[in-house]
């Protein structure tokens, strides 16, 4: 059996950037950052620039060519002013990139094309403590500031963790993944020491785990992990985790303890399924597929993801209302945008048995005889286990015409409804194989092979 050490050795040999990638994002960095400052000098914008993240702290791994660069201005500055001016900047910047585009999160900033690095371009309130904050991104130089005291002599060990993670699927805060955070790697690697000493102290987690390595105490919340923030003590680093992916790394951390192999550093790239293989599932599966498409909105994933579940679950949820069972549901999106759901049966029979009161709930049993004593009925009202009861036809007893007359009703995010109010499809089983994205087809094989 492959040690850990020869395993650790082989990964970092693979991960770790090597010195002319160090020196080309450092040179990279440099020239961007004396662009910002230069331009801000030539228009008398009190303004400076400051590399933050990974890229800052020696803690990316190889081939990741992403750098954060925060264009800081004075706290008494207005937000208005603040995103105008530093998106001015930040364009005038980008101008001698490869390319760029506007991105939203909590306020605009620039992405960019640099030399084959994605560079974020950031407006940021420089203010003095994290308490006194005025927009979630004001918090990542505080973060820069503590981890860089923290991790000298670490950093081995941050990316290992990271690309154990990679490996097994749960690395990455984006609300399309729900996973660990790039800084919560950071301070699981300075709380506990190690890369192996976090998959150690994993074994023994369980939901509601609270981690506080400055003791700030006092901190209550009901996610599945609890990191306090260092320089927050108000935030979980941790609250973007979803229970599940909390689950997989701990179920990881102890099999890999068990049996050391490389190939949990390797994450698996599922193969397109082909119409074939899609075909010879569903009928061995026996069970019913039902995809709503639709063309996807054009906005960051952080802000169309929560509202593709939103989506998800109000559709579950209408559904399950009427009695189709839903066995697993997902969502997809790149320039079109896929909500999946499996059901045990996409048609039901016509009747459908209706429980009302008890015989001796006098009122509500008056009220539900009166109600069906006239009824479009299969049955009169009968009684079954000291309760009354009545078979009516259904509504719908297809779950394609049930979706299709009823999605406008559901939960529906901003940008998810001006897309569905303008064209949606509703496609059953096979119909789904007219999507032939080769992304959407490896999304289709994850589904199934979990």
């Amino acid at each position: 059996m492959t040690s850990i050490n020869q395993i650790r050795a082989s990964v970092l040999s693979r991960i770790k950037p090597t010195e002319s990638e160090k020196a080309r994002l450092a040179s990279l960095a440099e020239s961007i950052i004396t662009h910002i400052n230069a331009i801000a000098e030539q228009e008398g914008i009190s303004a400076s620039a400051q590399l933050v993240g990974s890229s800052a702290r020696g803690t990316w791994i190889s081939g990741e060519h992403d750098l954060d660069i925060f264009i800081m201005f004075q706290p008494d500055v207005e937000r208005k002013e603040l995103e105008e001016k530093g998106l001015y900047i930040a364009r005038k910047v980008a101008q001698v990139s490869q390319g760029f585009e506007e991105r939203y999160a909590e306020h605009p900033y620039i992405h960019a094309i640099f030399d084959g690095f994605e560079v974020d371009l950031v407006p940021a309130f420089n203010v003095a403590s994290a308490a006194e904050i005025k927009s979630a991104v004001d918090r990542t130089p505080f973060h820069n500031i503590y981890v860089s005291s923290m991790i000298q002599g670490l950093e081995d060990e941050v990316l290992l963790l990271k690309q154990f993670m990679k490996g097994i699927g749960v690395y990455g805060s984006e609300l399309k993944t729900h996973g660990f955070s790039g800084y919560l790697v950071e301070l699981l690697i300075i709380n506990y020491g190690s890369f192996v000493k976090v998959l150690e102290a994993a074994c023994d987690w369980k939901s509601g785990v609270t981690i506080d390595i400055e003791k700030h105490g006092n901190l209550s919340h009901s996610d599945p992990m609890v990191v306090v923030d260092t320089t927050d003590p108000a935030r979980n680093v941790a609250a973007a985790l979803s229970l599940d992916n909390l689950c997989i790394f701990i179920d990881k951390a102890c099999a890999f303890l068990e049996a050391p192999d490389g190939s949990y550093f390797k994450a698996r790239v599922p193969e397109p399924l082909g119409d074939a293989e899609f075909k010879k599932i569903i009928a061995a599966r026996g069970t019913s597929l039902i995809a709503i498409g639709f063309a996807a909105p054009d906005v960051v994933e952080d802000v169309l993801f929560p509202q593709l579940h939103k989506l998800e679950d109000s559709v579950r949820e209408m559904l399950e209302r009427y009695d189709f069972r839903v066995y697993n549901s997902g969502v997809w999106a790149d320039k079109k945008a896929v909500v999946l759901f499996e059901l045990e049966s996409a048609t039901l029979p016509q009747v459908k048995k209706h429980t009302g009161p008890h015989v001796w709930a006098k009122e509500h049993a008056h009220a539900f005889k009166s109600k069906y004593k006239d009824a479009n009925t299969f049955s009169n009202v009968f009684i079954r286990g000291g309760k009354y009861m009545v078979e009516f036809p259904r509504k719908y007893t297809g779950a394609k015409k049930l979706v299709e007359s009823g999605i406008l009703n559901c939960a529906l995010g901003k940008h998810v409804a001006l897309s569905i109010k303008k064209e949606f499809h509703v496609l059953e089983n096979e119909e789904i194989l007219s999507i032939k994205d080769e992304e959407f087809r490896k999304f289709l094989r994850k589904f199934f092979e979990k």
